[in-house]
C-alpha cells in the first residue's frame, strides 16, 4: 500500500493515508452510514508479532456489538468455481480484507494464486528501494501463506510507475493464459477509496483497468501470440475494497486468518509511525463493518465485473 490509503469494506471505514506529511490513520463516515464500533479485548500472535485490540466505545446496547445493523444488502459472491488469480499492485493490497476471503476458499479446497505487479519497493520513505524491495516480497510470501496460497509471483513493473498499456497488458494476459482462472480477484480501481477518501493511488488504478482487457486479450488468440496459449476461461472480476460493491463474502470463520495475513507485512506496518496502526483492529473493524451489508458478523464486499 505505498503511498495511498486503504480501504476495506462499503460504508463507514477506516484507512491509512500516506502523503507529504508522514503516514496517518484517518475515518471516513459517508452520511448514509453509521460509524464503525468495536468493543471489548483481545489479543492475537500472527506471524510472530503481538497485536492487540482495545476497546472503543458504541453506541449499540451492551453485548451487541456485533449485531447486524440492518438486513443484507448485497448478494453473496458466487463460489462456483475452482481456480482464482488475484492479481494487485503492491505487496499487502489483499492483507486489508480480501485475504480473509481467500482463506474461506483456500479451506474449502480452492485453488487460489497470486500475481503482483510489483514488488512495492518504492512504498516506504525511509528505506531505498533495493532493501525495500526484497523485504516485502519475503512478507508478501508470508502472508500468502497464512492463507493458505504457495503460488505467488511478481511481474517486476516499477512500484508508482505502472502504466496501464500494452507491456502491462501483454504480462497480465500471459499470467492468465499461464494460471487458468475462472475467476479474477483485483483491487479497488476507482478514483477514490469511497466519497470522502483520498485519491486512489495510481498503480492500484492502473492494474485494476488494465485486468477487464488482459482477460479479454488473453481469450483472443491474434494477440500476444508469443505469451502462451489462449484461455478463455475467465468468467468475471471480483475488486476487494471498491465504493461501488456489490456482493460479499462471509468471512466470520476466517477473520484470524486475515489479521494474521495482514501482520506479516511488518516492515511497512513498523513505518507506519508512532504506533497508530492496529492491523488486528484495523482489519476487525472494517470486516464487521461489511458484514453488516451481509448480516453476518464479519464480512468482505467486492465489486463484481463481469468479463
Amino acid at each position: 500500500m505505498p503511498e495511498s490509503g486503504k480501504r476495506a469494506a462499503i460504508g463507514p471505514f477506516t484507512y491509512v493515508h500516506r502523503g507529504r506529511g508522514g503516514i496517518s490513520v484517518r475515518n471516513c463516515v459517508p452520511d448514509t452510514h453509521f460509524r464503525p464500533e468495536i468493543s471489548g479485548a483481545e489479543r492475537a500472535t500472527v506471524c510472530g508479532r503481538r497485536t492487540s485490540l482495545g476497546a472503543v466505545s458504541t453506541s449499540e446496547p451492551a453485548g451487541r456489538a456485533d449485531a447486524p445493523q440492518a438486513g443484507p444488502a448485497l448478494d453473496r459472491l458466487p463460489e462456483d468455481w475452482d481456480r482464482a488469480l488475484a492479481v494487485v499492485a503492491h505487496p499487502d493490497d489483499l492483507e486489508y480484507g480480501a485475504s480473509a476471503a481467500v482463506a474461506r476458499w483456500t479451506a474449502a479446497g480452492k485453488d487460489v494464486r497470486y500475481v503482483l505487479a510489483t514488488r512495492g519497493e518504492a512504498g516506504i520513505d525511509s528505506m531505498p528501494p533495493e532493501q525495500c524491495g526484497p523485504l516485502r516480497t519475503a512478507e508478501q510470501v508470508a502472508a500468502a501463506a497464512a492463507v493458505g496460497v504457495s503460488v505467488v509471483e511478481f511481474l517486476d513493473h516499477p512500484d508508482g510507475l505502472v502504466v496501464n498499456g500494452i507491456e502491462l497488458r501483454r504480462d497480465l494476459a500471459e499470467a492468465i493464459r499461464r494460471h487458468r482462472p475462472d475467476v479474477v480477484i483485483g483491487s479497488n480501481f476507482r478514483d477514490r477509496w469511497g466519497e470522502s477518501g483520498p485519491w486512489n493511488h495510481v498503480d492500484h488504478r492502473e492494474v485494476g483497468r488494465a485486468l477487464p482487457d488482459a482477460a479479454r486479450d488473453a481469450a483472443n488468440r491474434w494477440l500476444f501470440t508469443d505469451a502462451g496459449e489462449p484461455w478463455a476461461g475467465v468468467r468475471w472480476i471480483a475488486y476487494a475494497s471498491s465504493p461501488a460493491s456489490t456482493h460479499g463474502v462471509d468471512v466470520t470463520d476466517h477473520i484470524d486468518a486475515g489479521v494474521a495475513s495482514l501482520v506479516c507485512h511488518g516492515t511497512y506496518i513498523d513505518n507506519l509511525g508512532e504506533g497508530a496502526f492496529d492491523p488486528d483492529a484495523f482489519l476487525r473493524d472494517n470486516c464487521h463493518q461489511a458484514g453488516k451489508t451481509l448480516g453476518v458478523q464479519y464480512g468482505v464486499t467486492f465489486e463484481l465485473i463481469p468479463v
